[in-house]
Parts: structure tokens; C-alpha cells; sequence
């Protein structure tokens, strides 16, 4: 245990040292349950971090995995306390926003205002805890078949807060941030011109006063990208896990092998993507471009 964790940390650590427990006693999430006498979702959510275990029911889960060692005991029953702290309820765990994103984005907003490092790689649009409301609400408009407007709104206001939660902290030196984006993301106007160009100045701004460093991907860069998704990868003290989207869904990855390869990925293209100065100096070359051909309309509109 580590002097002044969080709920959030402890609990991560407590449900990973159970996981990998069971995993080496050969042991399935239902042998477990069915020799505690749980139902087999209780397990699952445990594992998954949904809820907190009790010390009461940690004590005996240790025995039946085998785990004999007094400091591993005290320090995992010490964690556990932690992670069943009363806190007041985090915004993204109210009905209305359990109900407007799903279960792998309200634990990507847990850990990102827990982590101390956060990566991204996007190849489509800017990462949403980078959006302007403008350009995440042009976004959202094309998902207007698949999700209610309830549910839009409430994605959008996520954006919002998860940006006026973690760019403080960036900026404060409590996090850093890593985003590597595809050239596309810098070219494609969403919302407009005029939207896209408050977007751009925004991410210009935030790596200009250094809150983020941003790298671009250059379309003649052969470089070995990850085509299929983009993905977060946040760092704790003891560990990393990774968020990763794709156009159909979303999913939380803790396994360390996954988010080994992808943080190795990250590194490699990192240093061979445009740096960070040219990186603003391109974002700034769109920006007067988006404002000539605004003028250039507008010119003619009078005419």
C-alpha cells in the first residue's frame, strides 16, 4: 500500500493481485464462486473493478487462493479499506451519464483523473479530452442513428468535464500528456471552418503554453502506425492500462502484454512523427489557410 492512494489506485490493485491469484491456483472465476458461495457476477465484478470486496470477504478469498503471507495480507485488507472509502459520487457514475456512456469510457475518466501520464494516439479526430464543445458536438451529430439526443448531450458535456479535470493537472506539472495524431485529424474539417479553426487554435495553444506535447504523423512518414484503432495508454505508479476505440465500440485493457506492445508502438512512431515545433507550425499553416478561404468566401458572397 502506498501512503495516500486513492479508492481508485487501491482498488486496482487489490482486484489485479486477485485475478492473477486465481489465474495461479488454475482456478475459474466460477470455482471461485461456487466454493465462496457467490454468484458468479459478484466475481466478474470484483475482477472487473465494477464493485469493492469487504475485508471479510477478502480474508477468506485469500485462503482459498492460497495466499498465506502476512504482509501480503495486512497490506491487501489495508488497500481494500481504501478502496471502500466514502467518497461523494464522481459525475460520471450519476444515472443519467451510467446511462449516456459506456462502462469502458466511465472507467477511462476514472483512471485519467488518477493517472500520472497519459499517451494518445488518434488516427480519425482530435481525442475527446481535447475537444472544443463545438467540434464535439459536430462530431456527435453523426452518431444521431445510433444514439438519442439525451445521450449525445450527455457525451458532450462528458468531454467537458473530463477537460476541465485533466488539462489542470497537466498544467500543473501532476500529469503529462502525450498526443500523436494522424495528419488527417489536422486536415478534417469538423463542424466547418469555423468550427475546425477553434479547434486547431485550441490544441495550438495548449502545446504552445506546453500543458500537452502533440506530434503529427505525416502522411509520407512510413511508419509502422496502428491502422485499426486509437487508443489511451495512462501510467500509474505501479502500472498502465489501455483504452481503445475502434468505429464500432470500446473497451479497458489491463493486460500488461497489450499494453506493452502498444506502449512500444507509441514510442516508436513518437520519434519518428514530425516534432512538436513543426507540429504547431502545421497546425498554425491551417489555421490561416481555414481564415483565407473564410474570407475568400465571404469576399464573394458580397460581390
Amino acid at each position: 500500500m502506498a501512503e495516500g492512494d486513492s479508492p481508485t489506485v487501491a482498488r486496482r490493485r487489490v482486484r489485479l493481485a486477485l485475478r492473477e491469484a486465481r489465474e495461479q491456483a488454475d482456478l475459474t472465476q466460477l470455482h471461485v464462486a461456487e466454493a465462496m458461495e457467490w454468484s458468479l457476477s459478484k466475481v466478474i465484478r470484483i475482477e472487473n473493478g465494477d464493485v469493492s470486496i469487504s475485508p471479510n470477504d477478502l480474508r477468506p478469498l485469500l485462503s482459498l487462493l492460497g495466499i498465506r503471507d502476512r504482509p501480503l495480507i495486512s497490506s491487501m485488507v489495508a488497500d481494500t479499506r481504501i478502496a471502500r472509502t466514502k467518497q461523494r459520487e464522481a459525475w460520471y457514475q450519476t444515472p443519467e451519464f451510467r446511462e449516456g456512456l459506456t462502462e469502458a469510457t466511465r472507467k477511462l475518466v476514472e483512471y485519467e483523473n488518477e493517472s500520472t501520464e497519459l499517451r494518445s494516439y488518434s488516427i480519425y479526430y482530435v481525442p475527446g479530452h481535447l475537444q472544443t464543445p463545438g467540434y464535439a458536438a459536430a462530431l456527435m451529430t453523426r452518431f444521431e442513428d445510433e444514439l438519442s439526443t439525451g445521450q449525445i448531450g450527455r457525451r458532450i458535456e462528458a468531454r467537458r468535464l473530463r477537460r476541465e479535470a485533466l488539462l489542470p493537472r497537466a498544467a500543473s506539472g501532476q500529469a503529462k500528456i502525450l498526443v500523436m495524431v494522424d495528419e488527417s485529424v489536422l486536415r478534417r474539417t469538423i463542424g466547418g471552418p469555423a468550427v475546425f479553426t477553434e479547434q486547431l487554435d485550441y490544441l495550438a495553444g495548449l502545446a504552445t503554453n506546453g500543458t500537452i506535447r502533440i506530434r503529427m504523423v505525416p502522411f509520407r512518414l512510413d511508419a509502422a502506425v496502428t491502422n485499426n484503432a486509437s487508443f489511451d495508454l495512462l501510467r500509474f505508479s505501479e502500472g498502465e492500462v489501455l483504452y481503445r476505440e475502434t468505429g464500432l465500440g470500446d473497451e479497458m485493457i489491463e493486460d500488461r502484454g497489450a499494453t506493452a506492445k502498444h506502449r512500444a508502438r507509441f514510442e516508436k512512431v513518437w520519434i519518428e512523427a514530425a516534432d512538436e515545433e513543426d507540429t504547431i507550425t502545421f497546425i498554425r499553416q491551417q489555421i490561416a489557410a481555414l481564415e483565407r478561404g473564410d474570407h475568400n468566401r465571404s469576399s464573394r458572397a458580397r460581390t
